[in-house]
């Protein structure tokens, strides 16, 4: 279990493990906030019977840009041999998919290295519904002391703990995602993705984006308020296709409830295939 949950180097690269088999669906996992993998250990292991699951940790950056952060996202899948896929944004990781997706798009054919086949948000958004909250959380997060921020986490561990399964793998997930927030540079890097968020505004694009969007939330997420990013998506996003709302999950959709979200993202994986292979047999 110490090798599964390793502490990270502090290099500006994009760390990447990679689970299931090859021939399956890859399912690609960009983290919030947190930056990391930690927090979806039973999400894991309720998927990787049916998909490649690809797990993403950010590096301890304070100077990427958004695009900055897609660039470093297309070597380090093509570096893999990661050529297509599902790509699941949470939270902030959504900016990255969209960032992404945008360098795609702008690349010539040659040099697309990445395919996507779909995308799923999973608390996400295009631009944040309510700024005020990200800069109120930024403020919140950058001025408070460090002996009651470590309170905060000890108790978040503690919550996460009866609300998740209790593998030996998820315990132990928990546990490496309290002892990363304590190490250091981990403060500097999350609230510089916090300015990330209030810059970023990939409206525009998604307004011409016609690939599979899907939208996952937790009933009990004030965070990204999902009523309102689900009424953006409808009306403006022509690759829409579908939300599930979680109940009793929060924000973290994937970890409280990892068995309701894991059968959801499943099951659009599945539709979506079967949609492309319907299309393929009658053309």
């Amino acid at each position: 279990m110490a090798d599964f949950f390793h502490s990270l180097p502090m290099r500006d690269e994009i760390e990447i493990r990679v689970h299931g088999d090859p021939a399956s669906p890859t399912l690609i996992y960009l983290p919030g906030l947190h930056g990391d993998w930690t927090l979806i250990a039973a999400f894991r292991l309720a998927v990787q019977k049916e998909v490649r699951l690809v797990e993403i940790t950010y590096p301890r950056t304070t100077t990427w840009s958004l695009a900055d952060y897609a660039k470093a996202m297309a070597e380090k899948l093509a570096e893999h041999q990661i050529d297509a896929g599902w790509l699941l944004g949470e939270s902030f990781g959504s900016q990255v998919v969209w960032a992404l997706l945008q360098r795609l798009q702008m690349a010539s054919q040659s040099d697309r290295v990445f395919q996507p086949t779909g995308v799923i948000l999973t608390g996400g958004f295009v631009r944040h519904p309510l700024m005020i909250e990200v800069v109120t959380a930024q403020w919140l997060h950058r001025f408070t002391p460090a002996r009651f921020m470590g309170s905060c986490l000890a108790t978040y561990a503690r919550y996460a703990r009866l609300r998740r399964q209790s593998s030996a793998e998820t315990r132990e997930g928990i546990s490496e995602f309290s002892r990363r927030r304590a190490e250091p540079n981990d403060r500097e890097a999350i609230l510089h993705r916090y300015s990330l968020i209030r810059a970023a505004d990939f409206r525009p694009f998604a307004r011409s984006f016609h690939l599979p969007v899907y939208c996952l939330s937790g009933w009990l997420d004030p965070i990204v308020p999902w009523p309102l990013t689900l009424r953006w998506f409808r009306c403006n996003c022509p690759g829409f296709r579908d939300a599930k709302i979680i109940g009793w999950a929060d924000h973290n959709a994937l970890g409280t409830r990892p068995d309701s979200a894991a059968r959801t993202v499943l099951g659009w994986i599945k539709q979506a295939s079967s949609i492309d292979g319907r299309r393929v047999a009658t053309s």
